[in-house]
C-alpha cells in the first residue's frame, strides 16, 4: 500500500467504530499507532525530498536572476562602447536567462504548494496519532483501575471468606463447650441418681434383714 492510500485510510478511519468492533482492542490500537508513525516516516521522507527539489530550485533561480542582470549589463557595456553587436548577443543572452527565470520561478512556486500539502499530510497524521495515543493512554489506564478494582474485590471477598470461616469456627467451638456442658450435667445427674438408688436398695436390704431378724428371734 502506497503512502498516500495509508494517509487516506488513516484520516478517513472512524477510530472508536474500530475500536468497537476489534476483539483486542488495545492490541488494535497498537496496530494503528504503529502504522501512523511509519506513514508519518514516510511522510516526512518525502517532504524533505521534496524540499531539497525546491532549494534545489531557488538556487539555480536565483542564478538566473543573476544572469539575467549580467547580461542587461553586458548589454548597457556593449552599447556604451559602440558594439551594438556584442548588445544584441548580451540581450539574446539576457532572453534566454530569462525565459529560464519564468520556468524556474514557476517551478519554486510548485515546491513551495507541494511542500504545503505534505506539511499539512504530516499536521493531520500528527493530530489523528495524538488522538489515538489518548485514547490508548485512557484505555491503559481504565483497564488498570479495572484490574485494580478486581483485585480489591478479589481481596474483600478472601476477607470475607476468611471472616465467615472464623465466625463458623467460633460457632462451633461454642456448640462444642455447650455440648460438653451438657455431657457433664447429665453425667453428674446420673452419677447422682445411681448414690440415691443404692441408699434406697441399702434401705430395702436393711428391712429385709430386720424382718429376717424378727422372724428368727433374734435382735
Amino acid at each position: 500500500m502506497g503512502v498516500f492510500s495509508r494517509f487516506l485510510d488513516i484520516v478517513n478511519a472512524n477510530i472508536n467504530s474500530l475500536l468497537d468492533k476489534a476483539e483486542d482492542p488495545e492490541k488494535m490500537i497498537k496496530l494503528m499507532m504503529q502504522e501512523m508513525e511509519d506513514t508519518l516516516i514516510e511522510l516526512k521522507s518525502s517532504c524533505a525530498a521534496k524540499m531539497a527539489s525546491r532549494a534545489k530550485s531557488e538556487r539555480a533561480y536565483q542564478e538566473a536572476l543573476a544572469a539575467v542582470e549580467r547580461w542587461q549589463q553586458r548589454a548597457e557595456l556593449a552599447i556604451s562602447k559602440a558594439r551594438e553587436d556584442l548588445a544584441r548577443e548580451a540581450l539574446l543572452e539576457k532572453k534566454k536567462a530569462s525565459a529560464a527565470l519564468d520556468q524556474l520561478k514557476a517551478d519554486v512556486a510548485r515546491h513551495d504548494e507541494v511542500i504545503k500539502v505534505a506539511k499539512g499530510e504530516i499536521s493531520q497524521i500528527e493530530e489523528k496519532l495524538a488522538s489515538v495515543k489518548q485514547k490508548y493512554q485512557m484505555m491503559v489506564e481504565r483497564s488498570k483501575r479495572a484490574r485494580e478494582e478486581q483485585e480489591a474485590q478479589d481481596a474483600l471477598r478472601r476477607a470475607s471468606d476468611e471472616a465467615t470461616a472464623t465466625r463458623f469456627s467460633d460457632i462451633e467451638e461454642q456448640i462444642d463447650r455447650m455440648q460438653a456442658a451438657n455431657d457433664l450435667n447429665r453425667f453428674t445427674s446420673a452419677t447422682l441418681d445411681e448414690k440415691f438408688r443404692d441408699l434406697e436398695e441399702m434401705d430395702d436390704i436393711d428391712a429385709e434383714i430386720a424382718e429376717l431378724r424378727r422372724r428368727a428371734g433374734l435382735k
